[in-house]
Parts: structure tokens; C-alpha cells; sequence
């Protein structure tokens, strides 16, 4: 129901359009007569963060009006996408989104918005893999089974960081804990910059975070990565092997962003932001920044998009239902 929710809102989107053809289309001349605001659910530091800041800036350039990088973290990422969602529908608030949203949807028992059909699919902007990193100093792991097998022999547990309750690298922590039986202690934060801080600082262990927060000190030697969890290697990182190749089966979890909006937002808007934001993402300017902080571009139409969305619904419902992951 859910996936065929998101289409249909989708196409709803442009019936709305066709029948209220006058209004939107100037609104879409007019658009955008004022800043706009970006809304990113995670503190600053974090992927979701940095994506937002460098579309951003670009979009600021190819609209002619300021795009305000707004932060408001906490609760899974569901904070920041509640406040979208009751925006007024005008092109002027959006959300960086994260595939954590799709996760939100299944893990918590009561949100304050819904997501099929509050929030319309505007365009991706980038998928960035997730990696098992440990503290190089306080943990002499040199792969997942040396990981594995210190986790069964410590006391207390080893503790392993997330950006938050119901969020991928959540997800993939109790996925990892079922597959390898690994006693492990979930600690949340309210986002990858905090998360780094103390992991590097030894509080934490180990996480399963996306790559960009964690690449400059995998770098440096302060982390080590093991593993990814994607089903094929990072194009950044080429020596780390995948959890598959580690002898874990059934992990493919990456991290997509991308930019929603409030659902009745004009579709002449919302069709010229999906063009501004296609062009931008396959331009080599940004694509030379997407590569540096491990990053891999992402571009399709709203449809698509929706349609990516309602399959990883799908997908992740399934994983929090086989984990018993929920969340009050």
C-alpha cells in the first residue's frame, strides 16, 4: 500500500497541476521571488549535511536566490521531516531526505506526519555507501571476524554508534548483531558529527556509518575500516572488502539523499527544481566534490525517485520486522 501510495501521490502532483494550470504557472514565473530554506534532519558535520550545503550553494547560484541550510535534528531524522511537512506548500521549504525516512516509516510506532503522503519526491542527489569503522587505536581488529570474535570475548559489550534510533546504520547494527551473534550495544546520537567525535574519542567502538563523516580518518589512520555494506565495493576505498566478501550474506544497505517537499507543492516547481538539481549533480564541478567525500551521484526524474523510495519501504519494513526493531 505504501508503494503504490507514493506513485499516486506523485501522479496526483501533476493532476493537480493540470487543473489548476493558471495558478501554477505563475507561481512557477514567480518561483522563487524570496530564500529558500533547506531543511537537513541531522546536526551539521554529519553526510546529510554536507550534500545539503554543497547542492546548496550551487542551487543558490542557478536560481538567483539564497538557499538557507536549516538544521533540525533529532528522533531518527523524523523531527526535521515533521517541520517540512507542515510547511506551506510554496517551493520555499524542502528537505534534504535520507533513506532513514523509509526506515522511520516502519520503526517507529507513531509519527507525528506520514511520509507516503505528506512529503512528494522531488529529485536524489547522492548514494553514499556505509562502513564498519573501529577506533585503529583502541581496537586491534585488523577485519570482521577478529571484529567478531573480540565482541564475544568482551565485557562490558562492545558499544557501536548510530545517528539515531530507527536509521540505517541502526538497522545494519542489529542485522550485523543477528548474522554474526555478536553481543553488541546500541548507542544513538542525533547525527554523524557527534557520532565521529566520540568515536574517535574511544566512547564508542565501532559504528556502521556512511562513509563522508568517517573518509577523512580512515584517511589518517585514526579509524580502520573492515568492511562496507553495500553489495559492491567503494570506488573511494577499492582494498575494503564488501560484508559479503567477509562471509556475511544478505547485506546491501547504502544511504541515498535526496531533496522533498511539502506534497501539494506546484508540480511547475517541483519540475523545475528536479531540473536544477539533475543538472547540477551531473555537472563535473560537483561530481568532483561528490568523489571526495565518497559520495557516488545520483539523478532521475520525481517518478523514479518515488518509485526508489517505495522500494526501499518495502525492503527496510521487512528488515525491522525480522529484527524486532520499534521504537515508541
Amino acid at each position: 500500500m505504501r508503494a503504490t501510495g507514493i506513485l499516486r501521490r506523485v501522479s496526483a502532483l501533476t493532476l493537480a497541476a493540470a487543473g489548476f494550470a493558471l495558478s501554477g504557472g505563475a507561481m512557477a514565473q514567480a518561483w522563487p521571488a524570496k530564500p529558500i530554506t533547506l531543511v537537513v534532519p541531522f546536526p551539521s558535520g554529519g553526510t546529510t549535511d554536507v550534500l545539503a550545503r554543497a547542492l546548496g550553494d550551487q542551487l543558490s547560484r542557478s536560481l538567483g536566490q539564497p538557499v538557507i541550510v536549516e538544521n533540525r535534528p533529532g528522533a531518527g531524522a523524523t523531527v526535521g521531516a515533521d517541520y517540512v511537512a507542515k510547511n506551506k506548500p510554496d517551493g520555499y521549504t524542502l528537505l534534504m531526505g535520507a533513506v532513514h525516512h523509509t526506515i522511520a516509516t516502519s520503526v517507529y510506532k507513531k509519527l507525528p506526519y506520514s511520509f507516503e503522503k505528506d512529503l512528494a519526491p522531488v529529485a536524489p542527489v547522492a548514494m553514499v555507501p556505509n562502513v564498519l569503522v573501529v577506533n585503529a587505536a583502541k581496537t586491534p581488529a585488523e577485519n570482521v571476524s577478529e571484529l567478531v570474535a573480540l565482541a564475544k570475548r568482551a565485557s562490558p559489550e562492545f558499544a557501536y554508534g548510530s545517528n539515531g534510533n530507527g536509521t540505517a546504520q541502526h538497522l545494519i547494527g542489529t542485522q550485523f548483531q543477528a548474522a554474526t551473534g555478536a553481543p553488541l550495544l546500541h548507542v544513538p546520537y542525533k547525527g554523524s558529527g557527534p557520532l565521529t567525535t566520540d568515536l574517535l574519542g574511544g566512547q564508542v567502538t565501532m559504528s556502521f556509518d556512511t562513509l563522508t563523516p568517517v573518509l577523512q580518518h580512515i584517511k589518517s589512520g585514526k579509524l580502520r575500516a573492515l568492511a562496507v555494506t553495500t553489495a559492491k565495493r567503494s570506488s573511494v576505498l577499492p582494498d575494503v572488502p564488501t560484508l559479503e566478501e567477509a562471509g556475511l550474506k544478505g547485506f546491501d544497505i547504502g544511504t541515498w539523499f535526496g531533496v522533498m517537499a511539502p506534497v501539494a507543492t506546484p508540480e511547475p516547481v517541483v519540475t523545475r527544481l528536479n531540473a536544477e538539481i539533475v543538472r547540477i549533480v551531473r555537472s563535473p564541478d560537483f561530481q568532483q566534490r561528490m568523489q571526495a567525500i565518497g559520495a557516488e551521484p545520483m539523478t532521475s526524474t520525481p517518478k523514479e525517485f518515488a518509485r526508489r523510495i517505495q522500494d526501499e519501504t518495502v525492503k527496510f519494513a521487512k528488515l525491522v520486522k525480522d529484527g524486532k526493531v520499534t521504537i515508541e
